[in-house]
């Protein structure tokens, strides 16, 4: 077993995936396109405005040859799929310079990998933006995609060239791998980058920042939640005890009802 840094933080995503050999690889399993690029970029980000938001694209690589441009995204937050469904609009229009010509001089296709999970529990979803005609036949027009892949839910349904690449993404979550599992070069290279013993400082910092923010957020969550229950519970007593009151029952049975006190049942009689 490899005792790993886990691909759930972006910064070790990034790191794993910024590799030209393993996004090249990554991408040719997941899209089927055999990418001729030089380098990756990260924390991408385009100098038009569009619109209010200026989106950082986690892992971008631009194809010319190809025609082609690719972005992995990396992280889960509660609007993801609206979130990188903007930030793959943005890598289309920018690429629009006047209004003599609306089609993108490349294809876009972006990738989002949800390492935390996702309420539909899919291992795969597509939104595919090429046309279809009432039968669901494609015109073959657009080819821009988003893929987003849960590596949590892999199945037997799972296409058989992602299931090495999500299943290491998953695996590493836990903080181990078992090596022998795997068999691409590309993730013996994605092993050797998240390696224990090779993470620096600064990124075990970035780490534990990562981490830090999720808990808060976490927390800040359940304590809505928590929050919206005690406010619930105490309307659903409130509204008993005024029902109770209109049917004239005694304070002493509504207070033994509700678990409000005296004073507060009389002041929702006065309320009345």
């Amino acid at each position: 077993m490899k005792q790993v840094a886990s691909l759930r933080y972006g910064v070790i995503f990034k790191k794993a995936f910024c590799d030209v050999d393993v996004f090249k690889g990554f991408v040719r399993d997941i899209l089927g396109i055999h990418l001729e690029i030089t380098a990756v970029e990260t924390e991408k980000e385009f100098d038009t405005l569009i619109g209010n938001v200026k989106p950082r694209f986690d892992l971008y690589a631009k194809d010319e040859k190809n025609r082609v441009i690719v972005d992995i995204q990396h992280r889960k937050d509660h609007d993801h799929y609206d979130r990188f469904l903007h930030y793959h609009c943005m890598a289309l229009l920018e690429q629009v310079k006047n209004s003599e010509n609306y089609k993108p001089a490349l294809a876009v296709y972006t990738i989002v990998v949800l390492t935390s999970g996702d309420k539909y529990k899919q291992p795969v979803s597509v939104i595919d933006f090429d046309p279809k005609d009432l039968k669901g036949k494609p015109l073959g027009e657009i080819p821009h995609k988003v893929i987003y892949l849960c590596p949590k839910y892999l199945n037997e349904q799972t296409p058989q060239l992602y299931r090495e690449w999500m299943q290491v993404i998953d695996d590493s979550l836990d903080g181990s791998v078992d090596e022998s599992l795997y068999h691409l070069a590309e993730i013996d290279k994605v092993l050797v980058h998240i390696e224990q013993d090779g993470i620096t400082p600064e990124e075990r910092y970035w780490m534990i920042e990562e981490y830090s923010e999720e808990k808060a957020k976490q927390e800040n969550y359940e304590d809505g939640i928590e929050k919206g229950i005690e406010k619930g519970i105490e309307k659903g007593k409130l509204e008993t005890a005024k029902a109770l009151l209109k049917m004239d029952v005694a304070i002493e049975i509504i207070s033994q009802a509700t678990g409000l006190t005296f004073i507060e049942i009389e002041h929702l009689r006065l309320q009345d």
